[in-house]
């Protein structure tokens, strides 16, 4: 890990957290409706990249990312524990939007705010030149990181054989997002539990070091018992 890469992501981390773009100059639609603040985690030495869309609520609240149900299962996806999942120096978790974006009308979380990527985003990767794997969440991170490609998310997801074989170090694995509104869509796409899932953590242990969990099973169709993100 070098000194000059660490002051890069460190500084860059630092002024994302303290960035009001999106509340006080937003270039996209109404402001931010709450106070701002950003959940990122990373540092230079991460291995493993975690591309997600947007803090919910309870990460809003807490500011620790994936503090909720959605966590639970993702984690369990790829086989980590909370001390490895939350260990800055082994992996980032960096969103598309850094804050929470609020609701819309149905009481769904927004898309996350189109000012934070273009602002912010290039910048945090730079600064993690040992980035080996990552983890494409949802229809945004996999719009950013693999351009436009037919058939949507599930489209993307199911073409997971030929994108992990396509990319270079870092590799990238496309996921859907483990929140529970995703239970309809994990009960018609068994392939994702039954072939994706053993390639993500065979991924994630080779880039962890063998540590994890194991391979915990999720059932597909479960729903947490708690609310969604």
């Amino acid at each position: 890990m070098s000194a000059p890469c660490q002051k890069t992501f460190e500084a860059t981390a630092a002024r994302l957290r303290a960035c009001r773009i999106c509340r006080d100059a937003p270039l996209y639609g109404a402001p931010l409706p709450h106070e701002p603040r950003p959940v990122v985690q990373g540092s230079a030495a991460a291995r493993l990249l975690i591309a997600s869309q947007a803090p919910g609520n309870r990460a809003h609240r807490s500011g620790v990312p994936f503090s909720d149900p959605s966590g639970r299962r993702l984690r369990s996806w790829l086989g980590l524990d909370e001390a490895a999942f939350y260990d800055p120096t082994r992996v980032a978790i960096l969103p598309m939007g850094a804050c929470f974006p609020g609701l819309d009308a149905k009481g769904g979380d927004r898309p996350p705010r189109r000012e934070c990527a273009p602002a912010w985003r290039a910048d945090l990767l730079a600064g993690m030149p040992r980035l080996d794997l990552i983890l494409v969440i949802g229809q945004y991170a996999q719009a950013w990181h693999l351009g436009p490609r037919p058939g949507g998310l599930t489209g993307t997801v199911a073409g997971w054989r030929a994108i992990l074989a396509a990319s270079a170090r870092p590799r990238v694995l496309p996921l859907p997002h483990p929140s529970w509104r995703n239970n309809g869509w994990l009960r018609t796409n068994p392939w994702f539990e039954a072939e994706l899932l053993p390639v993500l953590r065979a991924e994630v242990a080779r880039v962890m070091g063998g540590q994890g969990e194991g391979h915990r099973r999720w059932p597909a169709g479960q729903r947490d018992v708690e609310s969604p993100r």
